[in-house]
């Protein structure tokens, strides 16, 4: 399996991507430019919204437009790009990080401090509703959520600690209990940062400073990994018509770098050793 670029790019911090069925279209943002990028795979055609802010990560919404973890809290965004701070609670010095819906159409967010304190940053819930509450604490910086194909085990990537963590959770109620550590990455190999699940219930791993891609057994056993030729693969999804295609988000951010250099861009894996995806989620506000 070798990674090659689908989507040219110079992302400072490239995140987030959410593969849109409907469209055929690969979203993912630019972290500190503040962009939600739409981009087609078939052409490389990128279209960019701009935020007046930082954006950790945006999904769709069912009723059109994104919903975006944002600086100050959560916004909703419309096509044209028009954002409205609709949660608006994070002092200064935080942020938003990675987040994702689950199928139920809530959006879970990890929030961190600028300088990743250890202990300072948190889990959040935002619902249909436009109401949120924080579901864990003690974090540094939450990364890399997902779910079970069965819904009812929930993971998150500490990036600074370097562990991924499981989670018992359920359809019904955003609560998570049993806490356990999956896998734990030795910090000279590289953090874990985002990740996605696929059908089969393993867990696709970017490590963020390793320059790969991790493939992770529900009982932790690492099965094989994909190496990038950038040095810091950020975030993973499925899409394609089939959802057997991996994207890989990266970022230039601290290197020192030619303008050559394909960090910042998507790249694609095709046929990822027979994987196939689970379906992205909308969220329902």
């Amino acid at each position: 399996m070798a990674a090659k670029v689908a989507i040219p790019g110079r992302a400072g911090v490239g995140e987030g991507p959410v593969w849109d069925a409907g469209l055929q279209r690969l979203h993912w943002v630019d972290i500190p430019a503040g962009h939600i990028h739409t981009s087609d795979p078939a052409t490389g055609r990128t279209t960019s919204l701009r935020l007046p802010t930082q954006v950790g990560a945006a999904a769709p919404r069912r009723g059109g437009g994104f919903v975006a973890a944002t600086t100050e809290g959560f916004a909703s965004v419309d096509t044209h790009g028009s954002m409205t701070t609709r949660r608006a609670f994070l002092p200064d010095g935080e942020r938003m990080n990675d987040a994702k819906c689950d199928r139920r159409g809530r959006f879970w967010a990890g929030s961190t401090t600028m300088d990743f304190r250890p202990g300072s940053g948190a889990l959040h819930v935002l619902l249909p509703d436009w109401t949120s509450r924080v579901v864990l604490e003690g974090l540094a910086l939450p990364n890399g959520l997902g779910w079970s194909p069965d819904g009812r085990t929930f993971y998150l990537a500490d990036s600074v600690a370097g562990e991924i963590y499981a989670f018992d959770t359920a359809d019904e109620g955003p609560w998570l209990s049993r806490r356990r550590t999956l896998f734990r990455l030795p910090a000279h190999t590289g953090m874990p940062d985002g990740l996605t699940v696929d059908a089969a219930g393993c867990l696709w791993v970017a490590v963020w400073g390793g320059a790969r891609v991790a493939r992770i057994s529900p009982d932790g056993d690492l099965l094989g990994e994909i190496p990038m030729p950038v040095h810091q693969p950020s975030s993973c999804t499925f899409g394609g018509p089939h959802l057997d295609t991996l994207y890989v988000t990266s970022a230039r951010d601290g290197l020192e770098l030619s303008d050559d250099d394909p960090a910042g861009s998507v790249f694609v894996v095709d046929e990822a050793g027979g994987a196939v995806g689970l379906p992205s989620a909308t969220f329902a506000g």
